[in-house]
């Protein structure tokens, strides 16, 4: 069985091809600058050369035919047709309150994905595009649509509701949703089976750190709490996201500065993080590790804020759900930073935390960082969203 997954964005496509017997990459790539002058794309088939092919991709459709035409090519092709793949799995973005499971495709599921425009207004109009393109390409093959909302939405209500008047959640759904979930659901599963956990009972804290961060607490596998909100602005400070702060201030700068409230969500969202914090050095966590070395003492101070917001969310969902066994980092600081992943959990000495040195001096492979007399298990779990979305396709389309 071999599905196709694809992760639109408004002008991108990324795309894996994988055999479900083994779980194996047979080809991935990506289609950049679609609708814009000087699209590309690069294909990327197991065992064999890196393909880049220039050629005008003015909607996702005609990315998606120009996809299809790579995987069947006679030098880079991996498949003959395009019966062998058995179905797509998509990224989508928000099902608000509607879908909180991965579902096949049908019409009320694109309804949904549309009235949810407003939710996910970068996201969600791409995804609908990428879903169509594939059903223009590709007749009569199951479309999956797994959300990247979904495994929050398994929280409480003490967990997601806010506390402003209960007519907003009525009328409009405003509520706490969570991000990252593809990622949080794959890497506390992961984690589980990786540490021997009990696959009922695990209560489980997952870092996801990069230039987008969130964390998420859960117990069998299950989201109790995370950190991201109605959009992925609340919560951890990320590369340009401010993340938790009082919303008085959209006010204040608005009124100090003339700016509208969109304007200064602009500035949350894409101004601030460690690119603000630092006085503009840059978004990259590892620019503001190589300032802060310098003696650049922004730098410094936004590394530190990071790492003690990270700390703080570990402590509040250890309190929230009673205890924890396991702590995971992922993504791309969570993956390749040892120095973060220690200074965090030196905040948790309380929880019996100890970090093994030797075995932290890892990047990007599933292992064990905690000592053998930790009371907390400590793991590093690569994430692996393609693969979560594959799993779920297949669970719904055999």
């Amino acid at each position: 069985m071999k599905i196709l997954v694809i992760n639109c964005g408004s002008s991108s496509l990324k795309y894996q091809l994988i055999s479900m017997e083994d779980e194996s990459v047979i080809a991935k790539g990506l289609c950049e600058r679609i609708g814009i002058d000087g699209s590309k794309l690069t294909h990327q088939p197991a065992g064999k050369d890196k393909v880049e092919i220039e050629k005008d991709m003015p909607t996702h459709q005609t990315a998606i035919e120009l996809v299809m035409e790579a995987l069947k090519h006679p030098d880079h092709g991996v498949i003959q047709n395009t019966d062998e793949i058995s179905a797509i799995g998509h990224r989508v973005l928000h099902g608000g309150t509607t879908y909180s499971e991965s579902v096949v495709v049908n019409d009320d599921v694109k309804r949904v994905i549309r009235e949810c425009f407003d939710l996910g207004p970068l996201h969600n109009p791409a995804n609908l595009m990428g879903i169509e393109a594939c059903e223009a390409a590709m007749p009569g093959k199951a479309n999956v649509a797994v959300w990247d909302t979904g495994f929050g939405m398994a929280m409480p209500e003490k967990a997601y509701m806010y506390a402003i008047p209960h007519e907003y959640y009525e009328k409009y759904g405003v509520r706490r949703y969570g991000f990252h979930g593809t990622s949080h659901m794959f890497v506390s599963g992961e984690a589980i089976k990786f540490g021997g956990l009990d696959p009922e009972k695990a209560k489980v804290i997952v870092c996801h750190l990069g230039n987008g961060a969130s964390v998420s607490a859960s117990i069998g596998g299950k989201c109790v709490d995370t950190s991201m909100g109605l959009t992925p602005l609340e919560g951890l400070i990320m590369g340009t996201r401010s993340g938790d702060v009082d919303p008085a201030v959209v006010q204040y700068i608005c009124n100090k500065e003339g700016k509208d409230v969109n304007e200064v969500l602009n500035i949350l969202n894409k101004k601030s993080g460690v690119l603000g914090m630092s006085g503009g050095v840059s978004s990259d966590f590892r620019d503001i590790e190589a300032a802060k070395s310098q003696g650049n003492h922004l730098a410094e101070v936004a590394l530190e804020a990071f790492i003690y917001r990270v700390a703080k969310y570990i402590g509040a969902y250890t309190a929230a759900m009673n205890g924890v066994d396991a702590i995971a980092f992922t993504a791309g600081v969570g993956e390749n930073d040892k120095a973060s992943r220690k200074a965090i959990c030196e905040y948790l000495g309380y929880l019996g935390v100890k970090i093994d040195d030797a075995a932290n001096d890892v990047r990007g492979k599933m292992t064990v960082i905690s000592a053998p007399d930790s009371r907390v298990k400590v793991m590093l779990i690569p994430t692996n969203e393609e693969l979560a979305i594959a799993r779920e396709t297949k669970r719904l389309t055999e």
